[in-house]
C-alpha cells in the first residue's frame, strides 16, 4: 500500500467520480476555466471535458488510479490520473480548480504522481499535452519533462467539444533517477 507524503493528497474512490468530473470540466472547458491558465476554452468549444462514465471507466482500468488533492474542507480541488503501462506510467486528466491555479497545488500533485511511480519502481513518466499549449509545455519543461518528438492526433469524439483549431498532442517524458 502506498501512502502519499502530502496529507492533502489521497487515492480517489468511487464516491469521488462526480467531483472529479466537475473539476475536469471547470478546469478545461467553458467560461469558468478562463479564470485559470490551463483552460482549453479557446481551443475547444463546449463545456464538457469528461462525463461520469468516462471518469468511472478510467478509474476502473487496470493499473489506473486518480490522486486527488483535498482542501482543508475536504473538497476536491485538484486531481491527476496515473496509468501504469508495463515499465512506465502515463499521466492525464491533470487539473486544479481555475481560481486556485498558480498556488502550487498542481506541482504538489505532480510530485505525488512521481513519488507513486518511484514507489512502484517505475522511472519513465509520460504525458500528452496539446501542442499549442506552449505555456503549459514550458511549465512541464521546468518540471523536468522533455519533448519526445512524438505527436499523436487529437480527434474529436462527440463528447468533449468541437475543435476550434487543428489540434495534436505532444508527448512529453521524464526519467526519474
Amino acid at each position: 500500500m502506498w501512502y502519499c507524503s502530502n496529507l492533502n493528497i489521497c487515492v480517489a474512490v468511487n464516491k469521488d467520480v462526480v467531483p472529479i468530473k466537475n473539476l475536469l470540466n471547470m478546469a478545461y472547458r467553458g467560461e469558468t476555466s478562463k479564470q485559470g491558465w490551463t483552460s482549453e476554452a479557446d481551443l475547444i468549444a463546449g463545456d464538457t471535458r469528461a462525463d461520469e462514465k468516462t471518469v468511472q471507466e478510467v478509474m476502473q482500468q487496470t493499473g489506473s488510479i486518480f490522486l486527488i488533492y483535498k482542501s482543508n474542507q475536504q473538497k476536491i480541488i485538484g486531481c491527476i490520473n496515473i496509468q501504469q503501462l508495463h515499465s512506465s506510467i502515463n499521466l492525464g486528466m491533470f487539473s486544479v480548480l481555475p481560481h486556485l491555479q498558480g498556488a502550487g497545488i498542481g506541482k504538489q500533485l505532480l510530485l505525488a504522481a512521481e513519488e507513486f511511480a518511484q514507489h512502484i519502481n517505475i522511472n519513465a513518466i509520460y504525458m500528452s499535452v496539446i501542442s499549442l499549449r506552449t505555456e503549459l509545455i514550458d511549465w512541464y519543461n521546468r518540471c523536468g519533462y522533455m519533448d519526445t518528438g512524438e505527436r499523436k492526433p487529437f480527434n474529436e469524439d462527440g463528447l468533449t467539444g468541437n475543435h476550434l483549431k487543428k489540434l495534436e498532442f505532444m508527448v512529453l517524458k521524464k526519467i526519474k533517477t
